[in-house]
């Protein structure tokens, strides 16, 4: 710990003569959050790698809660003085006498979920460059109708260090890294894109010819099956739901109406279904901080709390809200690790990590050979939801229509509109085949967005909205 603390250029005494500011207005609980981030991109075009840039964010937070208020101020000058400063700006939301007890320091150690081979600080563009490239021409090699193909690379490194008003002090190294394909066909003067990213809490390791395969493979799979989709026609049907990135249905028709803070102030539909069977049995959903590598996973979350993996559902009951400290607090439970910022300049809430079902038992198979008339997608770019009403639309990017129990023609760009609560009830089938989507999913809230990933086994919603041709 002394190491990060030289780092910032912190000491103990420093720690404490802060936290006492933050707390002179009579605050119950105060944190202190530095942070250090290298980040780097890296853009092919035009068959050349022809831009980069560097960043670094480098500042601390101070935030002060007292009752239901959040007091919050941040610098980006780590000097004693302006650490000070901030700190007796965030302290001005408390107007009682302080009663400051003496502060002893313990050092909080946690899991590593995403060990580091090679740092990306420790490499260069020269070391980076030739991915891109080789990416970028084996696009171009797996199909002549290729047209043009952008691919980009981003890396960042951050270095955390959180202490608090309990005297906990700890640390941690957050790797992310992500790596994006877009390639453009032309056909009989037709023009098709698709897209395809990965993203992971790796170092340089990261950087495989495998990996340059499979997204070479993606994402000109992906866009040559563009030029045969029609748009379907619309209406209410059922919908098969492929493994992987389908696990949008659950980021936003379900996880954010599962965040604590919308059930506290009664603005969820869920906050009257704690406790209460709200889909069938057979159905787990988890948010979950501890997967390997993955981009949504954390050691601890910017609160310090360990990260975990929390049953939102269990057996088709609502097990747990999605907690930080204060909700916690309030709920008379232990936080689960979900109080998250995207940066020092911001006070954490509560926000996703990695959200998915757990496997059911049928085969993918069987359950397309369920549906007589319907569709099945796998393919999505974005969703939204009305946190109130559970209402939600998705952006399907592709598909196929389902003949009586088949896959059959391929469809493209088709919106699937619902309500969070309703499908969740009429999920009637749940596969074997859970599958985390690895793409670059960023969650955003009240202003911030933070890395996340999402999953899912195929499952059939026995009726959703389709948007396509009348």
């Amino acid at each position: 710990m002394s190491e990060i603390m030289k780092y910032f250029g912190v000491t103990d005494e420093d720690l404490k003569k802060v936290i006492a500011e933050a707390l002179s207005g009579g605050g119950s609980y105060a944190d202190l959050y530095f942070e250090n981030t290298l980040s780097n991109n890296l853009s092919l075009r035009d068959g050349a790698v022809n831009s980069a840039s560097s960043d670094v964010d480098f500042g601390m937070g101070v935030r002060v809660l007292s009752d239901d208020r959040t007091g919050y101020a941040y610098t980006e000058n780590i000097t004693l003085a302006d650490m000070l400063k901030v700190a007796k700006t965030a302290a001005n939301i408390a107007n009682s006498k302080a009663c400051i007890p003496p502060i002893q320091i313990r050092e909080k150690t946690y899991k590593n979920h995403y060990p580091v081979e090679q740092r990306w600080e420790d490499s260069t563009i020269r070391d980076k460059a030739p991915y891109l490239q080789k990416l970028n021409d084996r696009i171009f090699e797996l199909d002549s109708n290729v047209d043009k193909v952008n691919v980009s690379l981003s890396d960042s490194s951050s270095c955390i260090l959180f202490f608090n008003s309990e005297g906990q002090i700890c640390s941690d190294y957050r790797p992310l890294v992500s790596l994006r394909a877009t390639c453009v066909m032309e056909k009989n003067g037709r023009m098709e894109n698709g897209y395809v990213a990965r993203s992971f809490r790796q170092g340089v390791e990261f950087l495989t010819d495998d990996l340059i395969e499979t997204v070479a493979v993606d994402v000109v799979k992906l866009t040559a099956l563009m030029f045969s989709a029609i748009t379907p026609k619309g209406g209410e049907m059922p919908v098969v739901m492929a493994s992987g990135s389908s696990g949008i249905l659950l980021h936003e028709a379900i996880g954010h109406a599962f965040e604590a803070d919308f059930n506290r102030k009664k603005v969820s539909i869920f906050s009257d279904k704690y406790g209460k069977q709200v889909c069938d049995r057979s159905i787990n959903i988890v948010d979950d901080g501890t997967l390997p590598a993955n981009r949504g996973t954390i050691n601890f979350d910017d609160e310090g709390i360990e990260s975990q993996k929390t049953y939102l559902i269990r057996e088709g009951v609502l097990s747990s809200y999605i907690h930080d400290r204060i909700s916690a607090e309030h709920y008379r439970v232990a936080p689960t690790g979900n109080g998250r910022r995207e940066s020092f300049r911001y006070a954490p809430v509560q926000r996703m990590r990695v959200t998915y079902m757990e496997n059911g038992n049928i085969p993918e198979n069987d359950i397309i050979a369920s549906v007589k008339n319907g569709i099945y997608v796998n393919n999505f770019s974005n969703g939204q939801v009305q946190i109130g009403a559970g209402d939600f639309t998705f952006f399907v990017k592709s598909g196929y229509l389902i003949e009586n129990g088949k896959l059959t023609q391929p469809v493209k760009d088709v919106n699937i509109i619902g309500n969070g609560p309703k499908s969740l009830a009429d999920i009637t089938m749940v596969g074997n085949n859970l599958k985390i989507d690895n793409s670059t999913w960023t969650c955003g809230k009240d202003g911030q967005g933070v890395p996340v990933s999402q999953g899912l086994p195929s499952v059939l919603v026995k009726k959703l909205t389709v948007g396509g041709t009348v």
